[in-house]
This record gives structure tokens, C-alpha cells and sequence, in this order.
């Protein structure tokens, strides 16, 4: 396999580096940096929910009938684990039930921003007028 390798400049690794920094620190990455972190222990959270509460308060009666104390335990053949899925299914259902009811408090928000109408801009202070009508003038 021919690979061909060409070393780059100091100057140009640094330029690399210095637009990868301006890149990085943008606004937007260092949010989604945070957005994911969050999630994260969100997913955390969520999880725990599911072992924690969701498990043993509602799907016990069908745990027992299995003989089985924890959901990740429902196998089939031996090897598939389909409670883990079911886990995740009800974590992913949490999930976007959470986030749709952030996407509709940050769109009902945007709605209430867009009806409050921008007030008219201020008339020109008196000296401004008077020096557009004077270059109107001088244009003549």
C-alpha cells in the first residue's frame, strides 16, 4: 500500500492549531459541549429511574410471574437479553418525552418574544435632521 506523507510546515501547524482554537471556542461548541455532559447524567438519572422506581413498582407483578428480580435478568435462549431493550426503550421514551416538553416551553417562549412587537425607532434628534436637510441641500 503506497502511502505518501509530506510534513507540514511549523507555520502551518500553527495556523492549524490557531483556527482549531477559534473553532473549538466558538459559542455553539462549547454549548454542545455542555448539552452533552448534561445529557449524560440526564441518561443517569433516567436510568436510575428505571431500575430504581419504573421496575419495581410497575413491572414487578411481571417479574415475579418470571421468577426474576431485576429487568435486565428477562433473557431468551439463554443469551438474548430483550430486558435490557425493553430497559431502554422505556429510557428512550422518558428521554424524548423530557426533551419534547423542553422544546415546547423554548417555543412557547419564542412565540410570547415574536407578539411583543419592536417598538418604532426614535424620530432622528432636531441637529440630525438639520444636517440631512442641509447635505440634501448641497446635493442640489
Amino acid at each position: 500500500m503506497f502511502c505518501y506523507f509530506s510534513p507540514l510546515p511549523n507555520q502551518t501547524i500553527y495556523f492549524m492549531l490557531k483556527e482549531f482554537k477559534a473553532f473549538a471556542m466558538r459559542g455553539n461548541v462549547v454549548d454542545l459541549a455542555v448539552g452533552v455532559i448534561i445529557g449524560g447524567a440526564f441518561g443517569k438519572i433516567v436510568g436510575s429511574f428505571i431500575e430504581d422506581v419504573v421496575t419495581p413498582l410497575l413491572l414487578k407483578p411481571a417479574l415475579e410471574a418470571a421468577n426474576l428480580s431485576k429487568l435486565s435478568e428477562l433473557t431468551i435462549f439463554g443469551a438474548v437479553k430483550y430486558g435490557n431493550f425493553i430497559s431502554s426503550i422505556i429510557n428512550f421514551i422518558i428521554v424524548a418525552f423530557v426533551l419534547f416538553l423542553v422544546i415546547q416551553g423554548i417555543n412557547v417562549t419564542r412565540k410570547k418574544q415574536a407578539a411583543v412587537a419592536p417598538a418604532a425607532p426614535a424620530p432622528p434628534p432636531a441637529d440630525v435632521v438639520l444636517l440631512t436637510e442641509i447635505r440634501d441641500l448641497l446635493k442640489k
